[in-house]
């Protein structure tokens, strides 16, 4: 089955939820403010997508950390300590594919091709 990880409120999440389900796939939601975020999980999405694209410096958790933690944020252990204690500064949804895929973020068109082998 599909997993897909993140807020339930966050818009974003919904949005993806709706795609998958009008697309007929079924998928589970890993919240990360009831189950937190899976260290080794989030250790396979850094080696498969970067920590850098996992960050979200566009969100509003990004926004409100002073300037002194963004600025550690520079390699990927610093960003992996932050997303464990900060999961609101990840970048949703993170989906696990059938296929082993892992995406970042919601972008119906991207999706479409992961669906086929879905």
């Amino acid at each position: 089955m599909i997993t897909l990880y993140g807020i339930p409120n966050c818009d974003t999440v919904r949005r993806a939820r709706a795609w998958l389900t009008d697309h007929g796939l079924e998928h589970r939601l890993h919240d990360f403010k009831r189950d937190g975020v899976p260290v080794a999980r989030l250790d396979a999405w850094i080696a498969a997508l970067g920590w850098e694209t996992l960050v979200n410096r566009q969100g509003t958790t990004w926004r409100r950390l002073d300037d002194a933690t963004k600025a550690a944020v520079a390699d990927a252990a610093a960003a992996r300590a932050l997303m464990l204690a900060q999961p609101s500064v990840i970048r949703r949804p993170v989906v696990e594919w059938l296929d082993g895929r892992i995406t970042a973020g919601f972008d119906a068109a991207r999706w479409a091709a992961p669906t086929r082998g879905a």
